[in-house]
This record gives structure tokens, C-alpha cells and sequence, in this order.
């Protein structure tokens, strides 16, 4: 079951995310269709991904997920894992480190846990170092860890 978002407003409240621990997200199912969809859009068509046939005799016996699939799921999940007030939004600004230890099996559900490793103050924003955790729904080893970096800016209001 997942956690309800966290929502922060303004700069004292995103310092004080230091340590949080979110989530875990809701599950995401990563469909065959998924996975066919995201190879149309990044021209990645690898048999251990798009060729069920083939890949049944793989060394996964089926079809897996992209690994940059999984990356690509990430911004989604982590939205319904922490949410800012309205004037304010966080910006994706980078990953320090990316790992994948597991293969993610179509057909297999993922999930998002998060804890925030750091939080400074910078002139315009503050930047959010993000500790990232991908599971799935096996239960074993994680299918993504990473390292990401936000930068939340105060927006203000956008002309009528």
C-alpha cells in the first residue's frame, strides 16, 4: 500500500526534508505494451525485450524491461511520492550514480521508495539530493537503485 505524498511549501520546509524516508509509490505494472511502446519511442529494438519467443530461451526466459525504462518510470512514481505547493515545483537536474541489479520481468509490478540524503540552499533554489530505490514485486534484490538531484525553484505566478 502506498504512503500519501509529502507537500512542502517554501524554503524552510524543502530544507527540512533532510532524512525523510518516502513512499513506497503505488505499483506500476511494466506491460509488454509498455515495453514495446518505449522501444518505438528510443528506436531500442532488442530481442530481450521486444521478442517474447526469443527471449523465452534468453538467459531470463522472457521479456524484460528496459533499463532505461525503469529510469523512465522513475519522474512518475517519484510525483506521488512528495509534492510542492502551488508557485513551486522541482525541476529533474541530474543523476550522481545509476545501478541496475535486477532484471525487471514484463508482466512484473514496480515501486518507488525514496529518502533525501541531502538538501542546500542555493541562490534561486534549493537542490534535493534524492536516494532512489526501484523495487518489484519479487521482492528480492532492488531493480534500480540511484542517486538523483532536484532543484526546487519558487515559481511564482504564471500571466492570465
Amino acid at each position: 500500500m502506498s504512503t500519501p505524498p509529502a507537500r512542502v511549501r517554501g524554503t524552510r520546509e524543502v530544507l527540512g526534508l533532510v532524512g525523510a524516508s518516502l513512499g513506497p509509490s503505488d505499483w506500476l505494472t511494466i506491460t509488454q505494451e509498455r515495453v514495446d511502446a518505449f522501444a518505438r519511442a528510443v528506436e531500442d529494438w532488442h530481442w530481450v525485450h521486444n521478442d517474447p519467443r526469443r527471449a523465452a530461451f534468453g538467459p531470463f526466459g522472457r521479456t524484460i524491461g528496459h533499463a532505461h525504462l525503469t529510469l523512465g518510470v522513475i519522474p512518475g512514481l517519484f510525483h506521488a511520492l512528495l509534492h510542492f505547493c502551488e508557485g513551486e515545483d522541482a525541476m529533474f537536474y541530474g543523476y550522481n550514480r545509476v545501478r541496475f541489479p535486477e532484471p525487471v520481468p514484463v508482466g512484473s509490478r514496480v515501486r518507488l521508495v525514496a529518502e533525501i540524503a541531502a538538501v542546500e540552499e542555493l541562490e534561486d533554489a534549493e537542490q534535493l539530493v534524492v536516494d532512489l530505490r526501484v523495487e518489484d514485486d519479487a521482492g528480492g534484490r532492488p531493480v534500480c537503485v540511484a542517486q538523483a538531484v532536484f532543484r526546487h525553484y519558487h515559481l511564482g505566478t504564471a500571466p492570465a
